[in-house]
């Protein structure tokens, strides 16, 4: 048996940058340290985080004193200035490409322009890039919704930092018919695009592949559903305590892969779990490597 592990899996440098923010300040204070929302998409990271003294916090209510830090996706405006009001000292851990695709919302807004971002209407940094928006951002979560839209002269299109390049390129073409000057911001991270590309190869070469990662990280889920696409053998796993003989059996070669919220002990867990199922049915030698 074989098992490959995609190219680039692990914590992108948001994820890493944003974790690193936190257990600084985490040292550095002696008060209260809280997140609002989870500063990523990985429960077990989360879960590591409470127990370093940092909590996950939802709601802003009930955030009394403190430090806050703020999630790697981002947040509104307008939470920036609540939080402000609140007197509570603010620690900033939004991503720098997110910081990026914020100030070029606030741009075309001030532009006038008509905003559609392609992305999940639910995920905290499309709930942020609205905020940015002042009312001219409209979500589009499918290639499906752009055909009630009606036709016009100007329009301007971007994309969730974690979003399928694929689906993007779908939203786009269906626009043009529709937009006499569209201006298209392809902004999909570099990290997330090379992520996509990595699974995508992956999973044309394996027989089972097994993404990794927190259910509600989106990077995740889009690197599940892009090789689900091409490998229908195709599991999306939290953690390698998921992965069963069933999963695998009959396979010979299989790949791995992960979230940018995925630590590498998620992968390593996972490979080993795939090896000891492997060996209770099988006397042959696992072979592991990375994907080139």
């Amino acid at each position: 048996m074989e098992i490959i592990i995609a190219k680039n899996t692990g914590l992108c440098y948001g994820v890493k940058r944003a974790l690193k923010i936190a257990q600084e300040t985490r040292r550095r204070r002696t008060g209260k340290v809280s997140t609002l929302g989870d500063l990523i998409h990985n429960p077990q990271v989360i879960a590591d985080l409470e127990r370093q003294g940092i909590a996950s916090i939802e709601d802003m209510k009930n955030i009394k004193a403190g430090t806050v830090i703020i999630r790697s996706h981002g947040v509104s405006p307008e939470i920036y200035e609540t939080l402000k009001k609140k007197k509570l000292e603010v620690i900033d851990a939004t991503c720098p490409i997110v910081k990026k695709i914020q100030k070029l919302v606030a741009k075309l807004a001030e532009e006038n322009k008509e905003i559609l971002i392609v992305g999940n209407k639910e995920h905290p940094e499309i709930k942020a890039l609205i905020g940015y928006s002042r009312g001219r951002g409209h979500i589009i979560e499918n290639e499906a919704q752009i055909e009630p839209l009606p036709s016009k002269k100007r329009r301007a299109v971007l994309a969730q930092s974690t979003q399928d390049l694929y689906l993007f390129e779908k939203v786009v073409a269906a626009l043009i018919e529709k937009t006499e000057e569209l201006q298209v911001f392809n902004t999909i991270c570099n990290s997330t695009q090379t992520r996509q590309r990595a699974t995508s190869e992956l999973a044309s070469k394996v027989e089972v592949l097994l993404i990794v990662g927190g259910k509600t990280s989106s990077n995740t889920r889009q690197l599940y559903q892009i090789s689900k696409r091409i490998l229908p053998q195709t599991h999306f796993i939290e953690s390698a305590d998921q992965i069963t003989i069933g999963l695998l059996r009959g396979a010979r070669t299989i790949g791995i892969s992960g979230g940018a919220s995925t630590p590498p002990e998620a992968i390593q867990a996972a490979v080993q779990k795939i090896q000891q199922n492997f060996e209770q049915y099988s006397d042959e030698e696992s072979h592991v490597q990375c994907q080139k």
